[in-house]
């Protein structure tokens, strides 16, 4: 009989021991920051391929950083999509009336209104920019931080404000986390709370376009964190497969809900390096460089019209707020963070643009401002009439077993009867007030 190998750490061994690498950040709350290990780089470094050209002769740009905005404010470089200032002008007002969204429903979370809600500031450009780059009818899969998308398509903003508050007006009727928006409409799919399930969804519709000829794309947005998940890697598969007319959008905002990048492998190399592995074009962008993130969006919109297939791209940005308001980000990173990333903030880099072309001032992005929180503050007041929180203003209890069955199996319709006896029963002077 074989004798059984000892341990490497066994008595008698001269084996090495082996340890396991744990990812650690590299500040914590209380240290001191120092960004000079990000290499920026500088803007209009990068070059701008065809539209067309193999993946593999767009390598670098994995590894770069496609930037248009300089610190003159001024565009630079082949990668500058040259827009007009009236489209500037409305991809800012974008950017502030999501900010103010964001603030106005962050307070009403903490008023005890809703019961979560997530905010996306310092990233508005990741979405607003983006989306400002794609058709109205492309089909976008978001994540849950991509409010900005359905507010720049026009979405009407007490939609929102209703399925926030979960309230009477809300048109998913209750069914779904706050923030996790819907619209056919305004061809923005369902978002979901299972992390990068959008993904290989976004794929499928972007397939099932291809084959049945049509001329509409597919995006989806997923946080770096969540390219650790299956789904992603599916999704990158059949996209590479197929030649699938969509985009995949990596949010590298450096951190999860209280876990950093490192975790999803960012110390070993860029997020959009991924792609190149799936033979998938790929691009590496400054996500807080609102004409990168319009130009780099709007070339891969060109790759995937022109049937050269799917692009990943990379927005390193930064998350300046918590996760979500469940979150408290002082107990995992150095507060000196936000002040400290060294690509800025995306609202204030492309005000500062306007100003140095002579196209704005201070003066009207006050007004701006104001006229944007006045607008959600008016918008919110009017959703609350619709019910908040705890209110008792929501669907009839009845509702709750609709919309799945065109005619609801008798085994359901059971259940209901005796749902709503028992409610009756418990509250025969109706629910409390």
């Amino acid at each position: 009989m074989a004798d059984r190998p000892e341990s490497a750490a066994g008595q008698g061994s001269n084996k090495p021991s082996l340890s396991l690498h744990v990812p650690e950040p590299h500040y914590r709350p209380g240290d001191a920051v120092d960004f000079n290990h990000v290499d920026a780089g500088e803007p209009g470094r990068d070059p701008r391929p065809d539209e067309t050209c193999d993946p593999a002769d767009m390598r670098d740009l994995a590894y770069g950083l496609v930037r248009v905005l300089g610190d003159d404010d001024r565009a630079h470089g082949p990668w500058d999509p040259k827009l007009d200032a009236d489209t500037l002008r409305t991809m800012l007002k974008n950017m502030a009336i999501t900010r103010a969204f964001d603030e106005r429903m962050f307070r009403g979370q903490r008023q005890g209104k809703t019961s979560f809600y997530m905010k996306c500031t310092g990233e508005e450009a990741t979405s607003i920019s983006a989306a400002m780059a794609l058709a109205s009818d492309d089909m976008v899969f978001p994540s849950y931080r991509q409010q900005g998308i359905l507010l720049s398509r026009g979405y009407p903003m007490i939609e929102m404000i209703n399925q926030i508050y979960s309230n009477r007006g809300d048109k998913l009727k209750g069914r779904q986390l706050p923030i996790m928006y819907s619209s056919r409409e305004h061809s923005f799919f369902t978002i979901s709370g299972n992390l990068a399930t959008q993904t290989p969804q976004a794929v499928g519709w972007a397939m099932a376009s291809a084959i049945k000829g049509d001329s509409r794309i597919a995006a989806t947005w997923v946080g770096e964190g969540s390219t650790a998940e299956g789904d992603f890697h599916a999704a990158c598969t059949f996209a590479a497969v197929y030649n699938a007319p969509v985009i995949l959008n990596v949010v590298n905002n450096q951190w999860a809900i209280s876990s950093f990048s490192g975790f999803a492998g960012a110390e070993r190399t860029t997020f959009a390096a991924r792609g190149l592995g799936y033979g998938v074009a790929a691009l590496r962008v400054d996500g807080n460089d609102a004409l990168a993130c319009y130009a780099a969006e709007r070339w891969a919109a060109n790759r995937a019209r022109a049937n050269a297939g799917p692009t990943l791209i990379e927005f390193f940005t930064y998350r300046a707020e918590g996760h979500s308001t469940s979150d408290d980000p002082s107990g995992y990173r150095s507060a000196q963070e936000r002040e400290e990333w060294p690509l800025g903030d995306p609202v204030m880099r492309l005000k500062r643009h306007l100003i140095a072309l002579g196209e704005w001032d201070e003066e009207r992005q006050e007004a701006m401002d104001r006229e944007a929180a006045e607008m959600v503050r008016a918008t919110t007041k009017e959703a609350e009439a619709n019910g908040i929180l705890g209110h008792g203003l929501h669907h009839p209890f009845r509702t709750m077993f609709e919309d799945v069955f065109e005619e609801l199996p008798w085994h359901l319709r059971e259940q209901a009867e005796q749902a709503i006896k028992e409610r009756e029963i418990k509250f025969p002077e109706g629910l409390p007030k």
